[in-house]
């Protein structure tokens, strides 16, 4: 006779799929508890980004092949990479001012999506900040395992988007988006929306980062001259351009919001 719970044929079947949410609420919690992990802020971006190095080395290949569309693709790929190198930074200098907090708990650890590109950067920032981060991963068919970066015992791979984005949101202090795809846009738009509606009852900075991205894929002000949205929307986040710009605005409001004050538990 099997005990229920060493069925792998029934754990994987539609009948246990309850258990299998709850497993992906009930597991991270407990690790996270067990590396006093109080809150995060939270990396978004494409997964697309590739380092600088290695997108120079593309280019010059790209130029060397004499073919004008691997060229142009190489070129966009350049500027993309301006981003992972920035991501990078920033998680570097977010790592090293919550390693500098005197809690007793872990404060402001870097959580990204656990996978390539700009999430990537950002595992790598807080490892060359001598810092531990989070990966939150998913699993997908086309896409690569989670990156190198991520601190080993707080790697995750979920199977169910909606509870990794639960995590995202449930331990985010701060929110940080940069350029990325449908995947990015709808991470971002769903926090955004549960900030806008108070679903989410903690205040969270969220930075928009590269304004030349930003304001080329999106006309917030449209959407406030044809009445979709307030007035005070617009306020709900902060575009920014540099790393240093970032963080100085980054640390300030969480500063401002949470001082020196041990984390709470968030709600949404």
């Amino acid at each position: 006779m099997e005990k229920a719970y060493k069925n792998s044929d029934f754990l994987m079947s539609r009948d246990a799929r309850a258990l299998r949410i709850l497993s992906e609420y009930l597991e991270p919690q407990s690790r996270f508890a067990r590396y006093k992990i109080a809150d995060t802020v939270v990396f978004f971006g494409s997964a697309r980004a590739l380092p600088m190095e290695q997108a120079e080395e593309a280019l010059a290949n790209a130029r060397a092949s004499g073919n004008p569309g691997a060229v142009a693709s190489a070129e966009q790929g350049l500027r993309l990479a301006r981003h992972y190198e920035d991501a990078r930074t920033l998680a570097r200098l977010m790592t090293e001012w919550s390693k500098s907090l005197s809690r007793t708990s872990r404060r402001y650890i870097v959580c990204s999506g656990g996978g390539p590109g700009i999430m990537e950067a950002a595992n790598r920032g807080a490892s060359e900040g001598a810092g531990i981060s989070i990966g939150l991963g998913i699993s997908l068919p086309f896409e690569a395992a989670s990156n190198p970066y991520i601190t080993r015992e707080l790697g995750f791979e979920f199977h169910y988007f909606f509870m990794r984005k639960f995590w995202f949101v449930y331990l985010a202090k701060a929110l940080v988006v940069f350029p990325g795809g449908f995947g990015t846009m709808d991470e971002f738009f769903e926090l955004l929306t549960l900030v806008q509606t108070h679903k989410s009852s903690k205040k969270m900075p969220i930075v928009l980062y590269g304004k030349d991205f930003w304001g080329e894929v999106f006309n917030f002000d449209a959407l406030l001259r044809w009445g979709t949205i307030s007035p005070g929307d617009l306020s709900l986040f902060h575009v920014a351009d540099s790393p240093e710009e970032a963080f100085a605005y980054l640390r300030g409001e969480l500063n401002a919001l949470y001082g020196d004050k041990d984390a709470e538990g968030g709600s949404i």
